[in-house]
């Protein structure tokens, strides 16, 4: 069996029923059993993590006090988040091989934490896609993973680690975690810090968890929440604990339903496991209020407006001087970025701020507590699909995939998906529930009791350590 949770791993790791070193091992040695059929690791830092194991294992036998939540717990981390010793790469020839002078803040709080990092997971190109060659889904290797955070989803979802940290600018946290079946959680903008982290677009970055449950994304959320001087959107307030509101259940709670446009049109399928989904949180004591918020139709607008002049501003030295490294369809969007007149990008942030407003005014003037929506219209294209076709029109993948996740990245706000089904293919479907600024506590807490009166959680794909 691999490793199924950090609640589990951590389980076994206190009572003696297992070392870090072992668990470690079996993590590694997972990797090689899957990783040729999913590339989802582009680098294994197996002497690293050996001894980042054997470390923790000293903690944990001495009794002295010194572990931390994480201790022993195998990790990955996405491959556009600096590492000290290893190389960045960000999926991109045009990233050098030299290793890191640095840890991004979010793996110094990992390590803090007790974490074992076993390597690095495949990203898109430079972040900025929904497919991340050459990764590939566990539930059908023909399809995509999701992305730009896809070799984190796959790692997840084929139980090599319970936890696998991404970053999500349009989606690509929720995309990856919902095509591939795990939970997966976008703090809020400025809940966690982005130093070291190689950026797409710095007013819509957020890191956070690709993991097993809702529980294990609480955890890690604990570990990386805080300020961060040297990331100065960060938060100044000390996070609340995240896990101690698991289980109070959704009674009492008003939750707006979202799917209307842009969140439909969607497959027949998705439609049809949302619409369960819903009735069985109302079941469980919520209420619910149908929404319909027309200003989010400028949702891709918006999005590209602004991911555009932001990335070509950061990627401008690669532009100018080996703009051949970057692939065409990123190397076109880059470029545009470089020559749209600033009022295209100002109008860009104007209508993120009536999105922002929008959702506020639904939130405040419904008295809701989080909204539940479809994560994605649509689950995991074939790796050369281009279109989906709804019906009543078709779309590409990459609009259809942001259409539904953008909105909670150009407002800012917290969004966890989880899954909640099944196509007639059997690839996952998932639910998304998105909550006030800062309020993750009761995003997780929705999600939590999601999922522990239903069984999507614990489905295992095909290609998994535990098949």
């Amino acid at each position: 069996m691999g490793p199924r949770s950090i609640a589990s791993i951590s389980q076994q790791l206190r009572a003696g029923a297992a070392t870090s070193v072992e668990v470690t091992r079996q993590a590694l040695d997972s990797i090689e059993q899957v990783n040729d059929r999913l590339n989802a690791f582009v680098l294994v830092d197996r002497e690293g993590s050996l001894r980042a194991a054997e470390e923790a294992d000293r903690v944990l036998s001495s009794g002295s006090g010194e572990a931390g939540s994480l201790t022993g717990v195998p990790v990955a981390i996405k491959d556009i988040i600096h590492m000290e010793g290893l190389p960045t790469r960000c999926g991109s020839p045009a990233y050098p091989d030299e290793p890191s002078d640095r840890d991004a803040a979010v793996v110094n709080r990992l390590r803090e934490a007790g974490a074992v990092m076993v390597g690095k997971t495949t990203t898109h190109e430079l972040a900025c896609g929904v497919f991340s060659p050459p990764a590939a889904n566990p539930w059908d290797t023909a399809r995509i993973p999701g992305g730009s955070s896809g070799g984190s989803g796959a790692a997840v979802a084929a139980g090599v680690v319970p936890m696998a940290l991404g970053s999500d600018t349009g989606g690509s946290i929720r995309i990856p975690a919902s095509v591939c079946g795990t939970a997966g959680l976008k703090p809020t903008f400025g809940r966690v810090s982005r130093a070291g982290v190689e950026t797409l677009a710095w007013s819509l970055d957020h890191i956070g968890p690709l993991a097993a449950t809702v529980e294990d994304c609480a955890a890690t959320l604990q570990v990386l929440a805080g300020h961060d001087p040297a990331d100065p959107p960060t938060e100044p307030s000390p996070p609340p604990g995240y896990s101690e509101h698991l289980g109070r259940g959704v009674d009492g709670l008003r939750l707006g339903i979202l799917a209307t446009a842009p969140f439909s049109p969607m497959q027949e399928d998705v439609e049809q496991a949302f619409r369960v989904a819903a009735e069985h949180v109302q079941g469980l004591g919520a209420s619910m209020v149908p929404l319909d918020i027309p200003d989010l139709t400028f949702t891709l607008a918006a999005e590209f407006a602004i991911v555009g002049p932001e990335a070509a501003a950061y990627h401008r030295r690669l532009l100018r001087e080996a703009p051949e490294l970057i692939s065409p369809g990123i190397r076109e969007l880059f470029t545009i970025g470089t020559i749209v007149p600033s009022a295209h990008y100002l109008a860009g942030l104007g209508a993120r701020r009536i999105i922002r407003d929008a959702l506020r005014r639904a939130f405040n003037e419904n008295r809701l507590d989080a909204v539940i929506t479809p994560t994605l219209p649509a689950t995991a294209a074939l790796a050369d699909q281009e279109m989906f076709d709804y019906g009543v029109m078709e779309e590409d993948v990459t609009s259809s995939y942001v259409r539904t996740t953008a909105p909670f990245n150009l407002s800012g706000q917290p969004a966890l998906t989880v899954p909640c089904g099944f196509d007639r293919d059997g690839l996952p479907i998932g639910l998304q529930i998105a909550g006030r600024p800062l309020d993750e506590a009761t995003v997780l807490r929705i999600g939590a009791a999601y999922e522990a009166t239903t069984n999507w959680s614990e489905h295992r794909p095909p290609v998994s350590v535990e098949a």
